[in-house]
């Protein structure tokens, strides 16, 4: 058999991207759905996502799908993994390519997200999703639980100043439990890559908490890989 023959022979598949993502407000780690517009499950909750271009890298198809979801570039993004079930599309043979962002919710265009038909959910309340889609969720927050474990996380969604209090209820969120605030402090001061600021954040308590930032060189520290047990 030839080359021509065995590509002629082999069956059609479909590649495309999910993108799962994240955005954190009020305390709490919300996922970005929309109702599905096409069938199968036309008017399902669906992650964001699109068929991969002839001319398009799959990141390149992830950020336009973000872009297009969001109007925001330049956005956090990671892989997680390839999800290729014969049967997981009903309607043809798609292996999807799944990705996660991290935005913050404030900088996203609601204008748009509005259009899109789509909302922000609560992490424990998302509802039942289209396909596969719950798998490919699931997979995506053990890939961020990861992250966090091996950097601190909070740069792509806490505001640029930001108290330890606050840095706590984010990876409260993400592993959605209570963390003890004395280790939880010890630890991610121990990892250098935060730096106090002389201004101080008084909504929490009357005394103030000095608020934080993280150090220009905190991409480099983070790099190192070093295990956060919490």
């Amino acid at each position: 058999m030839t080359y021509q023959q065995h590509y002629t022979n082999a069956s059609r598949h479909y590649l495309a991207v999910d993108c799962v993502i994240f955005g954190y407000e009020n305390y709490e780690l919300k996922l970005l759905l929309h109702k599905r517009p096409i069938e199968p499950q036309i008017g399902g909750w669906s992650l964001m996502g699109g068929f991969c271009g002839s001319d398009e890298s799959l990141e390149t198809a992830a950020n336009r799908v973000l872009h297009q979801s969001t109007g925001l570039k330049d956005i956090y993004l990671e892989q997680v993994q390839a999800f290729s079930d014969p049967d997981r599309d009903p309607a043809a043979r798609v292996v999807s390519v799944a990705f996660f962002a991290l935005i913050r919710i404030d900088k996203h265009d609601p204008a748009l997200v509005d259009e899109m038909g789509a909302r922000w959910w609560p992490m424990d309340e998302v509802p039942g999703l289209v396909f596969d889609h719950p798998r490919i969720v699931e997979k995506a927050k053990e890939r961020l639980q990861m992250k966090a474990s091996l950097e601190l996380v909070g740069k792509e969604l806490l505001p640029d100043q930001f108290t330890l209090t606050q840095l706590r209820r984010l990876y409260e969120a993400i592993y959605q439990r209570e963390l003890d605030p004395g280790n939880f402090r010890k630890k991610v001061l121990g990892l250098n890559v935060l730096e106090r600021l002389n201004t101080k954040n008084t909504e929490e308590s009357k005394k103030g908490a000095f608020n934080y930032h993280f150090r220009p060189d905190a991409d480099e520290m983070n790099g190192q890989e070093r295990i956060i047990k919490i």
